[in-house]
C-alpha cells in the first residue's frame, strides 16, 4: 500500500508536461531524456512497493535519495509530485534546500556529529525528518537550536541492528527508551516518529530469508510502543533489499541509486 497522494500524484506525467512544468520556474532543468530516465526508475521503483504486502497494512513512504546528484534531477521528480527526498551530508543538504522549492520535506540520512545538528535545525525551515539520532546529547542539541515558530522537525532514532562497529547507532534497548522518553518528554521542538537501521550488506543480499536485522528493528518498535504508548513508523530497507524491508514491516523505505543511477566520488564535503 503507498503513502497518500501527497507522495505519489501524477506519477504517469508525460515528459512533455515535465518540460512546460520547468520552464514556468527559474529552478535548475533536467533535460528531456535525463527526466523520462528518472521517471521510469521511480515508477519502476512504485511498481514494487506496490507489488509487495505489507503484514499491517500500513501506508509505505517512498523517500528519494538524492545525495550527490544535481538539484535538476531533484527537480525532475518534484514536478511530478515527488516531495521527500533524502540527503546524507549537512553541507549538501543547506545548499540544495536554499536553491530547490520549500515544500521539499527533506530527510537528513546520514550520519550526524552533533556540532552540525545547529546548521540543520536553523538552516532548512523544510527540514522534514532527521532520521539519524543515536544519542540524547544530538536530540538536545537538535531541539535547543530549532526556533519555536518553525515546524517541529521529525525524528528517527537510529538503532544498530547489526552490531557492525563502523555504523552508528543505539544498541540496547533500555538505551533506546531513555533516548525515547527524552524526545517525547523533554524536546518541545521535535517529534518522536520512528526507529530506522540500515542492515548488514549480509543480510540486505540474503535473497529470499528474512533479514535478521529487520526483524530486530521490528521487535524493538513493538516493544517502544508498548512501553511509550504510542505509534511508531520504521525506516528500514534501501535500493537493494526495500521490498524485503517491507515484508517485515517498514513504512518508509530509502531508494537512491536504483532511482538516480551510479553516485559519483564524494569530494569537498
Amino acid at each position: 500500500m503507498i503513502q497518500s497522494c501527497e507522495y505519489f500524484p501524477m506519477l504517469k506525467h508525460s515528459v512533455k508536461r515535465l518540460i512546460l512544468l520547468r520552464t514556468m520556474s527559474n529552478y535548475p532543468k533536467a533535460t528531456e531524456e535525463r527526466s523520462k530516465e528518472l521517471l521510469e526508475n521511480v515508477n519502476h521503483i512504485l511498481d514494487q512497493i506496490t507489488s509487495v504486502k505489507s503484514p499491517n497494512g500500513r501506508p509505505v513512504n517512498l523517500v528519494c535519495v538524492s545525495k550527490l546528484k544535481p538539484s535538476s534531477d531533484i527537480m525532475a521528480l518534484y514536478d511530478a509530485g515527488f516531495r521527500h527526498f533524502g540527503e546524507n551530508y549537512v553541507q549538501e543538504l543547506v545548499s540544495k534546500a536554499q536553491e530547490l522549492p520549500k515544500d521539499i520535506k527533506w530527510h537528513f540520512i546520514g550520519g550526524l556529529q552533533t556540532n552540525k545538528c545547529k546548521d540543520l535545525a536553523t538552516r532548512i525551515d523544510n527540514l522534514y525528518a532527521v532520521e539519524t539520532i543515536d544519542s540524547i546529547k544530538k536530540a538536545n542539541k537538535l531541539n535547543s537550536s530549532r526556533d519555536a515558530s518553525k515546524p517541529k522537525i521529525n525524528v528517527f532514532i537510529q538503532v544498530n541492528t547489526s552490531g557492525e562497529e563502523q555504523k552508528s547507532g543505539i544498541s540496547s534497548y533500555d538505551d533506546l527508551l531513555a533516548l525515547a522518553k527524552v524526545i517525547k518528554n523533554d524536546c518541545p521542538n521535535l517529534t518522536l516518529k520512528g526507529l530506522m537501521t540500515i542492515g548488514s550488506i549480509q543480510q540486505s543480499t540474503a535473497a529470499g530469508e528474512r533479514n535478521k536485522d529487520f526483524d530486530q528493528l521490528t521487535a524493538h518498535n513493538e516493544k517502544l510502543e508498548s512501553d511509550l504508548g504510542t505509534t511508531l513508523e520504521l525506516s528500514m530497507g534501501m535500493s537493494s533489499d526495500f521490498e524485503q524491508a517491507i515484508r517485515q514491516g517498514s513504512t518508509s523505505v530509502r531508494v537512491g541509486s536504483s532511482i538516480f543511477g551510479a553516485r559519483p566520488p564524494r569530494n569537498g564535503h
